[in-house]
């Protein structure tokens, strides 16, 4: 059973840049494929970014390319999401997923977090 704990959220003005981060533990982080997805209020949850077990791929949601970007670290068990340009259609509750294939559906992995929010004042 992999635990995920996700940190960093906060408040932040547009076009700032804030990055948060999801450390797991109880299972083996490397052996997974590790994904960002948010929640807004009154929508459906959303890929952002996802990275697979050794970064040899990435897939980013079409509203964040070119301002997110995801990174893992396997030595710490913690994958890291760097978003740049913030706009305040970025606000959400963004859930650190852990699964076995590169998705963009939130089903598809079999691990989540409880999230952290992250608010963009305009």
């Amino acid at each position: 059973q992999v635990q995920l704990v996700e940190s960093g959220g906060g408040l932040v003005q547009a076009g700032g840049s804030l990055t948060v981060s999801c450390t797991a533990s109880g299972g083996s982080f490397a052996t997974h494929v590790m994904g960002w997805f948010r929640q807004a209020p009154g929508k459906e949850r959303e890929l952002v970014a996802a990275i697979t077990r050794y970064k040899t791929s990435t897939r980013y949601g079409d509203s964040v390319k070119g301002r997110f970007t995801i990174s893992r670290d396997n030595s710490k068990d913690t994958v890291y999401l760097q978003m740049n340009g913030l706009k305040p259609e970025d606000t959400a509750l963004y859930h650190c997923m852990a699964g076995n294939f590169l998705s963009v559906r939130p089903e598809e992995y079999n691990y989540w977090g409880q999230g952290t929010q992250v608010t963009v004042s305009s």
